[in-house]
């Protein structure tokens, strides 16, 4: 046998086996991104199906927001505030201040002496001045319904702030899943880098299915990288509702679940309506504006001033002592100037009330239009997210399965298999991304119910 064939024989029994060897590590490298998979689509099933997990995570979130209650500055200033228009309300309907008067009356300059004319003397009054009837306690109510419009804005800054923590916390965990992604999903590029690399070796591949896969997983690396880098933005926005400071432990989320919680349209508008601490407000300040009217009404009444005083004579020129003399007198407000003063106020206090009935109208429908707009996307978000969980996914590993088979047989190329996993992946992107507006949608909605209902 010529040496030259023997050599050509050598060749090919390495070639042979080098291809033998790439093939069992396609069928390896298959197995494991089919375990990969299911690994994921079976955490994906743990964390929907398993209460404790459920519980953990509600119990981490429930943490969050207790700290927020108790630590963020703005729920603490609303709260000062609402506790410095309960201390007005008792001074509004409280009677001004006593006055004491002392002083000489009818002292002659010359000579003088105090017991010269008998109409000389010393003199201690008192005067009292007291509104008419009825303006002391509506001035009072006017200060309480102030103090009750803030107590229901603390409560809506309160919902506002439970709010905004359950949505930084949906969406930082909406970054962590995508890191998470990211990384499983490079990990599955590489992957499939060492099998084109392994069959451009043995010649079954193209050098540009080698670059291919290195252009894709340089891209998913630096989709990677940014991804880490807003990680620490979005924390700090939940950091900032935690009112913490200074430096602290990253904060651990996790996805949030798919509740089944069902809604009732016409119900939760009932509840809006009934509950919205915003709504609330400004019905009490409709009727703050109504005492305010009665009070502007009253201004066409006079006040009173009340005055006793008491006068001490000294004994006159002979020696002979005076009787002391008391005086009492009442004295009131002439309310003349009508047309120039009280009939503007009264017309401000009408306008004022009408604007915060047709703000309150504004309000109404405009809450109402947003909760229509949240059940919306609810329903929308929870039907995606069942549909990418029973169809969509794994209907797309199916698919990534069958072109990398079809890969190792070059019955498809690189492009197509880097295709079919990056559908995968945006799959699973687009999952998470629902997942976290259904919820978000949910805090929404209890902001605008007024209180917790999921």
């Amino acid at each position: 046998m010529p040496m030259s064939l023997i050599r050509s024989l050598g060749r090919m029994r390495r070639a042979a086996a080098l291809f033998t060897a790439a093939v069992v590590a396609a069928i390896a490298a298959t197995s494991a991104c089919a375990q990969n998979l299911s690994a994921q689509a079976a955490a994906v099933v743990s964390v929907e199906v398993n209460p404790s997990g459920d519980r953990a995570k509600a119990s981490a979130l429930s943490s969050l927001i207790a700290e927020a209650l108790r630590n963020n500055p703005e729920l603490r200033a609303a709260a000062k505030e609402t506790e410095a228009a309960d201390q007005r309300v008792r001074p509004a309907g409280a009677l001004e201040d006593p006055m004491l008067e002392a002083g000489l009356l009818n002292v002659p300059i010359q000579p003088w002496r105090l017991n010269r004319e008998d109409m000389t003397m010393k003199m201690l009054g008192l005067s009292q001045k007291l509104p008419y009837p009825g303006k002391r306690a509506l001035r009072e109510q006017v200060a309480a319904k102030d103090a009750e419009t803030l107590v229901y804005g603390l409560r809506e800054t309160t919902n506002r702030v439970v709010r905004d923590v359950k949505q930084a916390y949906f969406d930082l965990a909406l970054t962590d899943e995508t890191v998470r992604l990211l990384q499983s999903n490079r990990l599955i590029l590489e992957q499939f880098l060492r099998i084109a690399e392994g069959r451009y070796a043995v010649g079954q591949a193209a050098q540009a299915d080698v670059l291919k896969a290195q252009t894709q997983l340089g891209r998913m690396s630096e989709e990677l990288l940014r991804m880490e880098r807003e990680r620490p933005v979005m924390e700090a926005e939940l950091v900032r509702l935690l009112g913490r400071r200074g430096s602290a432990s990253p904060i651990a989320v996790e996805l949030p679940r798919l509740s089944e919680a069902a809604f009732d349209l016409e119900a939760l508008q009932q509840t809006v309506l009934r509950e919205r601490p915003q709504l609330l407000g400004l019905q009490s300040a409709i009727e703050r504006s109504g005492k305010t009217l009665e009070l502007a009404r009253k201004e066409a009444q006079p006040d009173f001033d009340l005055r006793f005083s008491y006068g001490q004579r000294e004994r006159d020129l002979a020696g002979m002592p005076r009787e002391d003399m008391v005086s009492f007198s009442v004295a009131m407000n002439l309310p003349v100037w009508r047309k120039d003063k009280i009939e503007p106020r009264i017309a401000e206090a009408q306008a004022m009330r009408e604007q915060t009935q047709e703000m309150l109208r504004a309000q109404q429908n405009e809450v109402l239009a947003k909760l229509r707009q949240q059940v919306a996307i609810t329903e929308q978000s929870r039907k995606s997210v069942r549909l990418y969980e029973t169809d969509i996914l794994p209907q797309a590993r199916l698919a990534v399965e069958a072109t990398l088979a079809a890969y190792n047989v070059s019955r498809a190329d690189v492009l197509m298999l880097l295709d079919s996993q990056m559908t995968l992946f945006g799959y699973d992107i687009s999952r998470a991304k629902e997942l976290v507006n259904f919820n978000k949608a949910l805090a929404e909605i209890e902001l605008l119910a007024g209180k917790q209902m999921f």
